[in-house]
């Protein structure tokens, strides 16, 4: 029977990783639209998306519910 060493971790299948630019693109894409500067969310999605912001990601602030436009 081997030896398993106690130090040794199981292999992690997923590991998400968080990408400090992505997280500013999107969070400065919620401020534009909640603030209704429009014309800078074309920037932002641009800059998230270039730093692996799913679409998925993208579309939930983009369709949130709460945000009415005047």
């Amino acid at each position: 029977m081997p030896k398993i060493d106690e130090n040794t971790r199981a292999p992690t299948l997923l590991r998400v990783r968080r990408n400090p630019v992505k997280l500013t693109a999107l969070l400065y894409l919620r401020e534009a639209l909640r603030t209704e500067r429009y014309e800078q969310c074309a920037q932002f999605i641009q800059v998230a998306r270039e730093f692996g912001a799913q679409d998925r990601e993208v579309d939930e602030l983009l369709e949130d519910a709460r945000r009415t436009p005047r």
